[in-house]
């Protein structure tokens, strides 16, 4: 090897940068002490920006397309060298190829509840959290204010920083916003580029841009969204009376779907049940007799002070509901008796396949006891003529 090929092969005439790691938003094109030939060739692709620093000075930035590297297009290079036109000589400089495609799905969420004071609920917590994209649009910029001498960058670096702002300046735009907790979930996009505006003035500073902020839920405290099922349950019930019936009826029925955990419900219900029969007998023994005589019940008991009145029976049991399937279609619900009629009138046969809730599946009426009575009380035949 001559010394012309040894000069030569010390000399770099090509720099680019292939970047498949999808999260690296700075590379260092490593150079290995040799120097950069003139006239070198530099490819900047698509997504990318080139980067360069002489001597620990921000130098001239390229943006995508192939270049050569000469005096004519490196105007700060050549100024910081005071180079002239006859230049031609290798030189060492640093390249920096910057990532200008955006990094998107990046998360961030509230690390702490936020305090706000809502119009319907008062003072209240919520917690929020989204995704959101981050694109660099000032390489020179970023490489100042962020990155430095760092050979390689990454999304990583940088994100739990962006998340704090995120954070911040979420807190403070959904403080100030004045709009109810029930409805944000309706306004979550308007929120979302709201907060995206206010961050951006910030990131400017870095070179960096948020062309995207999205906000995937917004969430109270477990009491708070406790107590707000029950209001809806009320709501939806009308009054406190019809809300405890509902309530009783709920119990009833998954006290039937659960024969075996539900004995215990089961006997509580039937227990206040004869509790209030109980009650409605000892009123009915109380009574007096004609032209207000006591009764032999009466007069062979102590007299007692009067009890305050008994508390009120409980509801009624939910008399069950039958659903038919027939060719495909289901008909229903209807009650034991109007299935009885159907028997009679022969619209009901022991083949039908019912079912009620708590049923597992669709059954035969011949199958389930209940029914299959109605098809062995039949009456009798009519008389002769």
């Amino acid at each position: 090897m001559g010394i012309l090929d040894f000069l030569t092969g010390e000399f770099i005439d090509v720099i680019h940068w292939v970047d498949d790691t999808r999260d690296t938003m700075v590379w260092r094109f490593e150079r290995e002490g040799h120097a950069i030939k003139y006239g070198a060739k530099l490819t900047v692709r698509e997504g990318q920006a080139a980067v360069f620093v002489h001597e620990g000075q921000l130098a001239d930035v390229f943006t995508p397309g192939l270049y050569m590297l000469e005096t004519n297009n490196m105007p700060i290079l050549t100024t910081l060298q005071n180079w002239d036109h006859g230049f031609k000589s290798p030189f060492k400089s640093e390249v920096y190829f910057v990532s200008t495609t955006r990094f998107s799905n990046l998360k961030w969420g509230t690390k702490n509840p936020i305090m706000l004071r809502d119009p319907e609920f008062g003072p209240t917590r919520i917690r929020a959290f989204g995704t959101y994209t981050i694109k660099v649009t000032d390489p020179a910029q970023f490489m100042r204010e962020i990155v430095g001498t760092d050979g390689e960058f990454t999304m990583d670096e940088i994100s739990y920083q962006i998340r704090n702002i995120i954070v911040q300046e979420f807190s403070r735009v959904i403080a100030s916003s004045g709009i109810p907790v029930l409805d944000m979930a309706a306004n979550t996009a308007d929120l979302g580029k709201l907060v995206a505006a206010e961050i951006s003035g910030t990131l400017a500073q870095y070179g960096l841009t948020m062309p995207e902020l999205y906000i995937e839920n917004i969430s109270l405290p477990p009491a708070v969204e406790e107590a707000l099922d029950k209001r809806t349950s009320m709501g939806l019930a009308g009054d406190l009376g019809k809300f405890t019936q509902y309530s009783a009826a709920e119990a009833m029925t998954a006290a039937a779907r659960n024969p075996a955990g539900g004995g215990g419900m089961g006997a509580g219900l039937g227990m206040g049940m004869g509790m209030a029969m109980a009650g409605q007998m000892a009123g009915q023994m109380a009574r007096p007799g004609p032209w207000g005589a006591p009764t032999a019940a009466q007069a062979q008991q102590p007299q007692a002070p009067a009890a305050a009145a008994p508390p009120p029976p409980p509801p009624p049991p939910v008399e069950k509901v039958w659903h038919l399937a027939e060719n495909g279609e289901t008909r229903g619900p209807y009650s034991r008796a109007a299935l009885g009629r159907m028997v009679a009138d022969g619209s009901l046969s022991r083949e039908t396949f019912v079912w009620t809730p708590g049923q597992d599946g669709w059954l035969k009426a011949d199958d389930v006891a209940e029914l299959a009575q109605l098809f062995t009380v039949l009456p009798p035949p009519p008389p002769a003529g």
